[in-house]
């Protein structure tokens, strides 16, 4: 481990600029969710239902965004997260169960995206023996190594490897424009051609209306896994940016339009210029065999184009991974100092690295190297149903926590607060509700004809379960004597709050165009 150990209070350092924040935020967990996810979504519902999907997932993401903002940029303390916000505006109960499981989750989410990375390079060497062991060590190694640095190295390095995936994003929707007006080698213009055939919206697991319904669902407890945690990622870094109270809220609301411009007009983009009966939207193929954008080069006899976008999703792929670890290592770090976990888990090297709780999180990501004995795509599956109640779960509680929050600041008469959305409480209300059903029905698959799987069923709900046992062990155990919900008037809005502003910067003076592109960067 990188650096010398300091003592069991050295914390974290704000190492992190507002460009990382937002830039990792967006492009940090921007993985195969958006880039091969997409594909299979497309093929099960359709170039609408898609689209569709997408834009009422980000409007609900959008209440979530609004609300955790709110909170971190109100009081951003090291070590910040949904758990120390749950544990401090709701009750110690629901602090300790979702710290826990968000580390789990994250954790998880680590060798999932190690395991999308090992196929896509098995694109470029099939046959070379053995080369699975290899691949996924030199993974998992890089990933751990970059974790190693000061959060200040992680936070510029991502903020790039993020940076080139927004860009090539940017590139693929140019590509479509391209090939929507007949740009393509072809100048086969493309148009509406694929939302009359083969159709507009696709059934699933039934014929006619219902299996339209059907395809609906599907394709929405598929797609949240594109989604899923950034909205969270802003709260562990906003713990570690500078001048948070300035910034942060300054990254929620750039983050919002970002969202739509990559997310909503990707999944546009995808139903103009794939069919959704493609082949290689089947999941047959491994790597950019089963990204749809990789499929629109094809179609489009456009050469050389499948390995630079393997290469894009690969840079995706990986970068989750890494931001990821990042995210559980400061969550078990957090639980720690929150005491929640081992005060093990607290220490710090003089750097900031939480090294017990980094080389913790870093061990899950062994379980990548059950790939040596199942099937790649079984094990991400998997790994997808887990993360997808993870998220659910999380959405769910991020809601009820800023409610009492909201509350707490209106009892309190608390009117300072550096970001308040107009939109809430009533998108809280909406989204919370909405990722309750949608939690629900995540494996509504199995109860639907003869398509009962056990693994499917235990993925897409253990979850719940594993939930409300931390929560409940929680209560017997340690929190008899804790209220089930802190009252308004006594939930601490104070503690920190002091030493936060003072430590706040001015902004700079960004009075000409130079100076106004230059903040960007900086």
């Amino acid at each position: 481990m990188l650096g010398e150990v300091q003592n069991a209070n050295t914390s974290t350092k704000r190492g992190l600029k507002s460009r990382h924040a937002q830039m990792i935020a967006l492009g940090g967990t921007i993985g195969t969710g958006l880039f091969v996810g997409s594909g299979q979504a497309l093929r099960m519902g359709g170039p609408v239902i898609l689209l569709a999907v997408y834009l009422l997932i980000t409007f609900l993401v959008f209440g979530i965004v609004t609300a955790t903002t709110e909170m971190s940029s109100y009081l951003p303390v090291p070590g910040s997260s949904m758990a120390y916000y749950g544990k401090r505006f709701f009750s110690p109960s629901m602090g300790f169960a979702l710290g826990w499981m968000y580390w789990y989750i994250f954790a998880i989410t680590v060798p999932a995206e190690i395991t999308v990375s090992n196929l896509i390079i098995g694109y470029w060497s099939p046959s070379f023996p053995g080369h699975d062991a290899v691949f996924l060590t030199l993974l998992f190694l890089v990933i751990v190594a970059l974790n190693c640095f000061p959060v200040s190295v992680y936070g510029e390095t991502e903020f790039w490897f993020a940076s080139m995936k927004v860009f090539g994003i940017i590139g693929l929707l140019i590509m479509a424009v391209v090939l929507f007006f007949g740009g393509g080698p072809t100048h086969d213009r493309l148009g509406f051609r694929y939302w009359t055939t083969p159709g507009p919206a696709n059934e699933y697991l039934a014929g006619g209306s219902l299996g339209h319904f059907y395809a609906f669902i599907g394709v929405l407890c598929f797609s949240v896994y594109a989604f899923a945690f950034a909205p969270e990622l802003l709260i562990v870094t906003g713990g570690e940016m500078e001048s948070p109270r300035r910034n942060l809220p300054t990254a929620g609301k750039r983050y919002f339009y970002r969202l739509v411009i990559f997310y909503c007009l990707g999944a546009l983009a995808i139903g103009l210029i794939v069919p959704s009966n493609a082949p290689g939207l089947f999941g047959g193929g491994s790597g950019a065999a089963s990204s749809p954008w990789a499929v629109a080069a094809k179609l489009a006899g456009i050469k050389v184009l499948d390995s630079i976008i393997n290469v894009v999703i690969l840079l995706s792929a990986w970068s989750a991974g890494n931001s990821y670890l990042y995210l559980a290592s400061r969550m078990l770090y957090s639980m720690a100092i929150a005491g929640d976990a081992p005060k093990a888990f607290a220490k710090c090297t003089k750097s900031g690295i939480p090294y017990n709780a980094l080389a913790a999180s870093a061990s899950i990501s062994l379980l990548s190297y059950m790939n040596l004995s199942s099937q790649g795509q079984v094990v991400f599956n998997w790994f997808v149903n887990l993360i997808n109640t993870g998220a659910f779960q999380s959405w769910v509680a991020i809601c009820v926590v800023y409610l009492r929050f909201r509350k707490a600041t209106q009892v309190q008469n608390i009117t300072d607060l550096p970001y308040r959305s107009r939109f809430q409480p009533y998108l809280s209300y909406v989204s919370g509700i909405a990722f309750s059903i949608v939690m629900l029905l995540n494996g509504f698959k199995v109860f639907v004809g003869d398509n009962w799987n056990t693994s499917t069923f235990l993925t897409s709900y253990i979850g719940i379960p594993i939930f409300v046992g931390l929560y409940f062990g929680h209560k017997l155990i340690k929190g008899r004597k804790d209220p089930w919900v802190i009252p308004s008037e006594e939930v601490d809005m104070q503690s920190g709050l002091a030493e936060i502003i003072a430590a706040e910067t001015p902004a700079k003076p960004s009075g000409k165009w130079y100076q106004k592109w230059r903040l960007v960067f900086e």
